[in-house]
């Protein structure tokens, strides 16, 4: 039960909020809308929301702008409208709002609002990486990787999926560790690409926990160790990289029972967490300010790391 000492700051910094809202200041009506979004102080709302990320939007306030972009093109509390969603990505994108821009290429990538334009895509994934976001940078170094709309380059692509994965993007981590790994863009270095493989791999990342078993196997970065190798096997096959279920199979034909065993208990002592390999991608972030890489290659091979 919360507490009358409680319960009285909280409402009377809503009405304070409100009231200023209402009085046209930008940031409350941001703020409220963000409360609205989460319901914090008031129920729950999405329409009431969009209303409110519309006031603050109309003056020029870039997270207002971002935001609303991205209920338009979610159809979240308005109807889904790729072409206001374009324009509200454009408008926070023009004024530097980095993860805009990111959205704003997506839609040119995807011809989501606006005519396909891979060169307005690259434009503007840049523009998003040069300024920080991570899923620009990741995205950037995604096409960069594969040559679509500018030149292949495995450097450029190592570079991009560094500097997603130092500001701990799961996907960029396990996609450098794959460059790593082949000497594509960086020199071969198998104990760089299971630093890698295992950072984005103990987030939860399923693909990389399969690469991670298959490195364990392999002793390749790692001592060779069947165990642990069929533990991140498990733990990928929960988190539904079906690649994995193979390697299960595989490993456990060249396992002793007591190595088996061995790996059972493990798994008993340490669960299996039960979050999605993929939540990365909107994980840890404000739900009015969620990041999104629909572009993004999550992994760029088909398989565990090969030769």
């Amino acid at each position: 039960m919360v507490s009358l000492s409680t319960w009285w700051p909280v409402a009377s910094a809503q009405v304070t909020l409100r009231r200023k809202a209402e009085q046209g200041d930008a940031r409350s009506q941001y703020f409220l809308a963000q409360n609205y979004m989460r319901g914090i102080g008031v129920p729950r709302d999405l329409e009431e929301a969009a209303r409110w990320l519309s006031a603050a939007a109309a003056q020029g306030l870039t997270s207002a702008q971002f935001s609303l972009g991205y209920l338009y093109e979610q159809g979240e509390g308005v109807p889904r409208d790729y072409a206001q969603a374009v324009a509200y990505y454009r408008a926070a994108a023009q004024q530097g709002h980095a993860t805009a821009a990111n959205n704003l290429a997506s839609m040119y990538q995807h011809g989501h609002g606006v005519a396909k334009d891979m060169a307005q895509a690259v434009y503007w994934y840049c523009e998003s990486a040069r300024r920080g976001d991570p899923i620009g940078q990741l995205n950037l170094a995604s096409l960069y990787f594969t040559g679509d709309g500018l030149p292949r380059s495995d450097e450029e692509a190592a570079r991009w999926f560094r500097a997603a994965a130092d500001q701990g993007v799961p996907a960029a981590q396990s996609n450098l560790a794959f460059l790593y790994f082949n000497g594509r863009g960086v020199p071969r270095d198998y104990q760089l690409a299971a630093q890698w493989t295992r950072r984005a791999a103990e987030q939860g990342f399923a693909r990389a926990q399969t690469d991670l078993g298959f490195l364990y196997e392999q002793g390749k970065g790692v001592p060779l160790d069947y165990v642990a190798a069929y533990c991140w096997y498990s733990k990928a096959a929960a988190g539904g990289d079906r690649r994995s279920i193979e390697r299960i199979r595989s490993i456990a034909k060249i396992m002793t029972g007591n190595q088996v065993a061995d790996a059972q208990r493990n798994l008993d002592t340490h669960p299996i967490g039960e979050r999605p390999a993929d939540s990365y991608v909107e994980h840890g972030f404000s739900p009015l300010e969620p990041r999104k890489d629909p572009s993004a290659l999550t992994r760029p091979w088909p398989g565990p790391f090969s030769d």
